[in-house]
């Protein structure tokens, strides 16, 4: 009986995005980073890149190696036309929930950037509201838009810094390894050593702690 092997399924690589709304080159690229954590901040970046100033590797930040990503966030931010960094916080996050927290960050980045853009270009399937400029969403936009890839090596390293110095805060709970992410450690440390004020108590996992506790 002769066995055979299935096809691989071959990765098909994403058409680069093209705007019919703008043709322009003062646009702007934004992503977030940090939507599925138990703890910290959702980060978000914005980015106008300057065309006469290319960036070689510029790809989704997940699919990057660490060593990668941080080269390129120094790059970025020096090439870069103009980029900003925002986020929102533990508090907002409960407030509002996920999304539009991450809305708010992405918006927040956006209007903050020093260089006005004319348009800006959202990873996802949502715009943000009060925008100073029109926009268009771009699904996996991380992997079509090399603006929209910057902004995601911004957000995605601004925010694994700023995680790892928080868990010289609150130690034992692995944060510098699992970046605030369920892993089966960070939820063990959640049960033995607490809720902290860095985790988000709208989040299944913390909120049927805290009411198990209560």
């Amino acid at each position: 009986m002769s066995e055979t092997k299935k096809p691989r399924k071959e990765k098909i690589a994403l058409a680069p995005f093209v705007s019919e709304q703008y043709h322009g080159v003062l646009f702007a690229g934004s992503d977030e980073a940090g939507r599925g954590p138990l703890a910290g901040d959702v980060v978000a970046a914005a980015v106008i890149l300057d065309p006469n100033n290319p960036i070689a590797g510029l790809a989704d930040s997940k699919k990057l190696s660490e060593k990668k990503r941080l080269a390129l966030f120094d790059e970025i931010k020096d090439k870069a036309l103009a980029f900003c960094i925002a986020r929102a916080s533990v508090a907002e996050i409960d407030e509002l929930n996920i999304l539009h927290a991450s809305m708010l960050a992405m918006q927040r980045a956006i209007s903050g950037l020093p260089i006005a853009p004319e348009h800006a270009l959202i990873d996802g399937n949502r715009i943000p509201k009060d925008l100073p400029c029109t926009a268009e969403a771009v699904v996996k936009g991380d992997d079509r838009v090399e603006a929209i890839s910057a902004a995601s090596i911004l957000a995605k390293v601004e925010r694994d810094n700023e995680i790892s110095a928080l868990a010289e805060r609150y130690p034992g709970y692995g944060l510098e390894k699992h970046k605030g992410y369920p892993t089966a450690q960070h939820l063990s440390a959640l049960e033995e050593l607490g809720v902290t004020p860095i985790h988000r108590q709208s989040f299944g996992p913390v909120k049927r702690l805290l009411e198990k506790l209560a």
